[in-house]
């Protein structure tokens, strides 16, 4: 994983994600716990690289398991190849517990072959330990699954709900830009260093090229919160190709407590219009909407204009129903917010 810092540097180097002709299906996104957790990592051994990260890193710094964080942090190294066997593939429903026990189950050839890598490209203690666990895969394993729960049960999952909520806004918004703009536009705005063309989604990178064929196996599109600062690809088989690209709607703050934030909504546009905007992720009735949040129809009614004349609801009819979704700039607005 994490090829863009691998080889040498051209300005012209890029990854070819090529496609069939308007193969819109082979396009999917997916959240990945373990990319978080591994750049999480990264960001406790680098942190002036990661501004946007600050706000969290003064909430876990205290509370950091230094044991299991020496175990992490030589696998996982400050920058550069990321083990495959450490994250699993990203899908809507992945969850940390999901991620957790794919890891306790990885493959050890594969889990022998990524140690190698890693082993090639580092020196001194840290090569030595990997050494070790390459020498005794079935142990390593275990031993790294164990550490990885206790880091991200004192550093990640405090704030996962947070997290995870940028995440699903941002897929959110992209999802809904490709079935309104179509799929060359989405990927054009997913970050500068992604466009579309010939076919392809186009990712330039720092030091390595490739033509990665997913025509009939496909592309998973993950954003991300802690690799705020650029684009990165898994294109090795048998992972299943990847782009992990940055969320929109990350801020300095993001990690802050998620009861704040919801109070700071509530302020913005009321607490009934607040409930009715987070509620607003799937689509619902306006019997629904009123139901939901205790209130009559007909206030129900007033509220979502409101919210539609604002642009942050979208009000479609389905036969008889009314049915209330959230819109692209909701999902922002919930997404940065919360």
């Amino acid at each position: 994983m994490d090829r863009n810092m691998e080889g040498v540097e051209w300005e012209h180097h890029r990854v070819d994600f090529r496609l069939s002709p308007g193969d819109i299906q082979a396009v999917r996104f997916g959240v990945s716990p373990g990319h978080e957790l591994a750049h999480a990592v990264r960001v406790l051994l680098r942190p002036e690289h990661y501004p946007l990260a600050w706000g969290w890193l003064k909430c876990v710094r205290g509370r950091l398991p230094r044991h299991a964080f020496d175990v992490l942090a030589p696998v996982i190294g400050a920058d550069g190849y990321m083990p495959d066997f450490v994250t699993t593939t990203a899908r809507w429903d992945l969850g940390p517990d999901d991620e957790l026990a794919a890891l306790r189950e990885a493959p050890l050839a594969g889990m022998r072959v990524d140690l190698g890598k890693m082993i090639a490209r580092s020196s001194g203690r840290r090569q030595e330990s990997l050494r070790r666990m390459q020498e005794h895969p079935a142990r390593a394993r275990a031993i790294i699954a164990d550490a990885w729960e206790e880091v991200w049960d004192c550093t990640m999952a405090p704030v996962w709900p947070q997290l995870e909520r940028i995440l699903r806004s941002d897929i959110a918004v992209r999802s809904r830009t490709i079935a309104t703009e179509g799929l060359a536009a989405m990927a054009s705005a997913l970050h500068p260093q992604v466009g579309w063309g010939d076919g392809s989604v186009r990712v330039r990178l720092r030091r390595h090229s490739e033509d990665v064929d997913c025509r009939g196996g496909g592309l998973v599109l993950v954003p991300s919160v802690m690799s705020s600062w650029g684009c990165m690809v898994l294109t090795e088989p048998p992972a299943q190709p990847t782009l992990f690209y940055p969320a929109h709607g990350v801020t300095a703050g993001w990690a802050a407590d998620t009861e704040d934030r919801v109070r700071a909504l509530e302020a913005l546009v009321g607490p009934v219009r607040a409930g009715i905007l987070l509620a607003a992720h799937v689509p619902r009735t306006t019997t629904q909407v009123a139901v939901g949040a205790g209130i009559a129809v007909s206030t129900a009614s007033h509220h979502l204009t409101v919210l539609r004349d604002a642009g942050l609801i979208d009000s479609t009819r389905d036969g008889a129903r009314m049915m209330h979704l959230r819109t692209p700039l909701g999902e922002a607005l919930v997404g940065a917010d919360l």
